[in-house]
């Protein structure tokens, strides 16, 4: 086990650990650290505490201090600078007739470099909007191209929930979101309903797969018949696949029919066989919402990768 502090950087959803470096550390406190892009100035997320070894990238490198006044005027002056550079770099855009849209700006917190990032159809040729920029702030710039779900991670919003967005608040990283775990769920295949700000897939789709998927699997489908506790016979009419409810249209003695609602554990019935993982059943209806959900994704919707 190591002793690690939880730091995240401004721009970054990602937690990144530390060496607390013997430092009385507490969270929300402010640190500055060494990364990969240079001295970085983070706030402490999660307070020390033990961490596996497997789960540390190594080196683990240490705290250099928790930031004082004077790294939080720096942090402060780097925020309203970034808002300038932002502007410049829009009017160099105009200048050199890019097609790409700039979505946000950051100054590393010792000033080595400015990322500006940008969304764009295509590939982008700025190497000419490189100089010019290089030659305004006299330093390093970068340029780094992202997908529209990385633009509204950073942008943020509120979600059709009501509440902010789940990239922007908290998701260090995206996982595969596929439609057939919107029909696990027994949601619309409307685009509108089913696809976040980005035009994407939602990515709480995957919150509750696996629940989902353990829920079905101990239910009928509609459709299939089954014996009831009361050694009736009928068909399945409806599932509540959170209550593990069934109605059933059953034969009384009469002939007459009858819908009446059981619990899962009341019913026997042919367990439902595995589903292939990488593959959904489509109905024709649903298969024109799939094809426009997967133009937007740019690949297929049906695999989870």
């Amino acid at each position: 086990m190591v002793n690690v502090i939880g730091v995240r950087f401004r721009k970054a959803g990602k937690i990144y650990f530390f060496d607390p470096a013997g430092y009385d550390i507490k969270q929300s406190d402010n640190v500055i650290v060494e990364t990969a892009r240079g001295i970085e100035y983070g706030k402490v997320v999660l307070g020390p505490r033990d961490v596996e070894e497997d789960k540390i990238i190594q080196p683990l490198k240490p705290v250099i201090r928790i930031a004082n006044a004077e790294d939080d005027a720096i942090e402060q002056r780097n925020k309203d600078k970034e808002k300038d550079a932002f502007v410049i770099c829009l009017e160099k855009i105009k200048k050199h007739g890019l097609e790409m849209k700039l979505i946000d700006c950051e100054y590393t917190f010792d000033n080595n470099k400015v990322l500006f990032y940008f969304t764009a159809d295509g590939r982008i040729d700025f190497r000419e909007l490189v100089k010019d920029l290089a030659s305004v702030f006299k330093t390093r710039i970068e340029l780094r191209q992202i997908g529209v779900r990385d633009e509204t991670k950073i942008v943020g919003g509120i979600g059709i929930c009501g509440r902010r967005l789940c990239c922007h608040e908290f998701l260090s990283e995206f996982a595969p979101v596929s439609i057939k775990m919107a029909k696990e769920q027994n949601l619309s295949l409307n685009p509108t309903k089913i696809s976040g700000v980005c035009g994407r897939l939602m990515c709480c789709l995957k919150n509750e797969e696996e629940a989902y998927e353990d829920l079905n699997s101990r239910l009928p489908n509609v459709g299939d018949y089954v014996t009831t506790s009361d050694s009736l016979k009928g068909e399945v009419q409806s599932v509540s696949v959170l209550k593990q409810l069934v109605k059933v249209i059953v034969t009384l003695e009469n002939d007459e029919k009858e819908v009446r609602e059981y619990r899962v554990d009341e019913l026997k019935f042919n367990k439902k066989k595995k589903k292939d993982k990488d593959k959904a059943v489509i109905e024709d209806e649903e298969l024109k919402v799939l094809e426009l959900l997967e133009k937007k994704e740019g690949k297929s919707l049906l695999n989870d990768d």
